[in-house]
């Protein structure tokens, strides 16, 4: 069976649909079923997504890359002040 990617945007709405599901009576096996992910995949989606709406999906992916530039910032200046703590070293 091929691995299917869902965007978290995605993710969110197959959530959203599966509480109303879940709401009406259905068994979370009939809307895993209906949503075509496994209750493994509906289990960990919950505890990763759960109380989240799409805008906060969006607010959180975009943090999520500003945190990613923001360490590669400091891992620049890292490796800049290493370099001239040698330099240093060597000089003296």
């Amino acid at each position: 069976m091929q691995r299917k990617r869902h965007s978290p945007e995605q993710i969110v709405r197959k959530l959203r649909e599966a509480d109303v599901e879940l709401a009406a009576g259905a068994t979370v096996a009939d809307v895993c079923k209906k949503l075509n992910i496994s209750e493994q995949t509906w289990c960990r989606w919950r505890n990763q997504y759960g109380g989240l709406k799409a805008d906060e999906m969006k607010r959180l992916r975009e943090l999520e890359k500003e945190n990613g530039r923001l360490k590669k910032a400091v891992a620049d200046l890292t490796l800049d002040k290493q370099i001239l703590q040698e330099v240093l070293r060597g000089n003296s």
